[in-house]
């Protein structure tokens, strides 16, 4: 078995797994409120030898926080993690905010970039009106305050009675309040729409058939603004498909990559 190290570099908490010849190495970025696990059982289901590159974004799980974050400086981030493993081929995986970043990473790296997936994602999502109201609760009451409502847009109906459910509260309400506020500010004050005509590797885009956080209609939107993407909705998950139908999640992934 070969296994994930994990480490830090400037304080950029992650995990990497060397790929074995020939294999593709995945990297991965995360959604709002969760770390580097909410890709685990996809990364359980992948060949084991193909490489991996997991980190938690700064202000969450154990990356060390910074005074000013952006979607920029977070692709920054993974930029150095890139440059640190000398990774110069890799297929994207962006999940939420992640999916934003990986929309900067596909444009500022699109030779090294091969295939670009993205899930429960679009090239803007939200607006102030959305955005500034919750920045302040998270600040002034905590996640906690917020968190019912925020997990009834993660996960379909069915799931919140499953045992599993109760992780993924615990995960979100641990999560930093200022971490959280920044992420919310990049999200909010993010819009790419115009750069979509510029990712040109071939794209995969899913999405949660109940997902109310970024509905399939949005992200069909962002679909429809890439050259190569294929849209596809995932029946019965909400904003976490990787969480809640990783067996489908995984296929299409790996169908995708093989194309």
């Amino acid at each position: 078995m070969t296994y994930e190290t994990f480490t830090a570099l400037d304080g950029i908490h992650h995990g990497y797994r060397k790929a074995a010849d020939g294999a593709p190495t995945l990297v991965f970025a995360n959604s709002l409120g969760t770390d580097l696990r909410v890709w685990d059982r996809v990364v359980a289901l992948l060949p084991e030898g193909w490489g991996l590159l997991r980190h938690d974004k700064r202000g969450h799980g154990l990356s060390e926080a910074r005074e000013m974050l952006s979607i920029e400086t977070m692709t920054d981030d993974l930029e150095k993690l890139l440059d640190h493993y000398g990774i110069d081929r890799f297929v994207g995986v962006g999940l939420s905010v992640g999916g934003l970043i990986m929309q900067r990473l596909a444009v500022r790296r699109p030779q090294a970039m091969t295939h670009l997936v993205l899930s429960d994602t679009a090239a803007k999502i939200g607006s102030p009106e959305i955005w500034n109201p919750r920045i302040e609760t998270v600040l002034s009451q905590g996640i906690a305050a917020i968190s019912d409502a925020i997990l009834s847009r993660w996960f379909a109906a069915s799931y919140q009675s499953s045992e599993d459910f109760r992780m993924w509260r615990c995960m979100l309400e641990r999560t930093p309040a200022s971490g959280y506020a920044q992420v919310c500010a990049a999200i909010r004050d993010a819009d790419y729409t115009a750069d979509l005509a510029k990712i040109l590797q071939p794209s995969l885009v899913v999405v949660g058939s109940e997902d109310s956080s970024t509905p399939p209609a949005l992200v069909k939107a962002t679909a429809h603004g890439i050259k190569s993407a294929r849209f596809v909705e995932i029946e019965g998950a909400g904003h976490l498909p990787c969480v809640e139908k990783p067996e489908e999640f995984t296929e299409l992934l790996r169908s995708h990559i093989a194309a």
